[in-house]
């Protein structure tokens, strides 16, 4: 899916454009058992409500391509015969109203997700009429009806009890231990919405936090590996990039990389390109070799990619750099480099040791004190 796919079906999230019609649920208690079991029709609920519920749910379609949101594929086989698919289906084909499906998916994920405290497992069900778009035309029905299912696992906060004033009444009460419900931790949208149309072969995979895979709820949920989260992609080209260069690494090789790279991810953008920007490691290679990284180097890296990432994986630049700041990092001293200004900082050798120059342009503060350089 890209980001307009993405835009598209959030929209879908207001209480005038969606067709949920219920949402299902139950909440797992600290140790991990189902405690209780709910179903409840939207249209009982309040507007305040069901725009806070919403919202909530909506929260699984936000965030980052490649970093919070990641797309799954699937091969034949898992589609036709894994039992995984197979319940998915059911509960999309029955619009959750399978009840043994239900509750065998609740039992599903309640057994493979550990997390800290109580939390809560909301699945809802749509059918979106796709509007054909034409530039410049209203949009027209294409036929095409998407049904879908979202499921968003959302930790439960137990609020403590506490002195209140209650305004109406014009007096002080105690107010009650209460469990909020926090936002998604995790979630996932089944099936795909690719090419404004379902994809049985793809899912998306929603992650509040990108440094976590949720490698257990994926296993169960889709029997699949899932990628490897945004800061290990970091971390690993990192390590990468500096074990290939060897000696090479010098801070003018390692800013020009990132610089390129910056650029690719600035162009894209300017040019609201549809699908997310993804590198081979061949490109990689040929960004390392534009960049004065000789032959033997770039292959090195390319070696490495195959070890870190698969031979035949594609990686986004926008998880493996910082594209807002430079940073230079010693044991005792950061410092931090507008992305645009990096000819500001070089390194040298003087009388025999290691320096990092910074060229000053307008006035120096230490601590808010502006000094004097002589």
């Amino acid at each position: 899916m890209n980001e307009r796919e993405v835009a598209e079906l959030r929209r879908r999230f207001k209480p005038e454009r969606n067709s949920f019609g219920k949402i299902r649920g139950c909440y797992v208690n600290e140790l991990g058992h189902i405690a209780a079991k709910f179903e409840q029709s939207l249209a009982m609920m309040s507007q305040d409500e069901t725009e806070l519920l919403l919202g909530v749910l909506r929260k699984t379609l936000s965030g980052t391509l490649g970093k919070n949101l990641v797309n799954l594929s699937f091969d034949t086989g898992e589609v036709a015969y894994g039992e995984e698919h197979k319940l998915l289906r059911a509960l999309r084909d029955s619009a959750l109203e399978d009840q043994g499906a239900v509750d065998a998916f609740f039992q599903r994920v309640s057994d493979s997700v550990k997390v800290e405290g109580g939390y809560l497992i909301l699945l809802v069900s749509d059918a979106y009429d796709v509007p054909r778009r034409s530039r410049g035309e209203e949009p027209e029905d294409s036929g095409e009806v998407y049904r879908y299912i979202l499921c968003s696992v959302c930790p439960v906060a137990e609020t403590k009890p506490a002195l209140s004033y209650y305004m109406r009444e014009n007096e002080f009460h105690n107010r009650q231990m209460n469990q909020l419900v926090s936002a998604p931790a995790f979630g996932f949208l089944y099936p795909a919405f690719d090419d404004r149309a379902a994809n049985l072969y793809g899912a998306l995979c929603y992650t509040k936090d990108p440094a976590q895979d949720h490698e257990d709820f994926v296993q169960a949920v889709f029997h699949a590996q899932p990628p490897m989260p945004a800061a290990a992609q970091k971390e690993n080209f990192q390590a990468a990039l500096g074990e290939s260069l060897e000696g090479e690494s010098s801070y003018e090789v390692v800013q020009a990389v990132h610089g390129q790279l910056r650029e690719m991810i600035a162009v894209h953008k300017e040019n609201h390109e549809r699908e997310p920007l993804v590198l081979t490691k061949g490109q990689m290679a040929g960004v390392l070799r534009s960049c004065g990284v000789d032959a033997d180097h770039a292959q090195a890296f390319e070696a490495r990619f195959d070890d870190t990432f698969g031979a035949q994986a594609q990686v986004s630049p926008r998880n493996l750099i910082d594209a807002g700041k430079v940073e230079v990092r010693t044991p005792d001293v950061v410092i931090q480099v507008n992305p645009d200004r990096g000819d500001l900082v070089r390194t040298e050798i003087l009388h025999g040791c290691k320096y990092i120059l910074v060229r000053v342009e307008g006035d120096v503060q230490v601590n808010g004190v502006e000094i004097t350089i002589a």
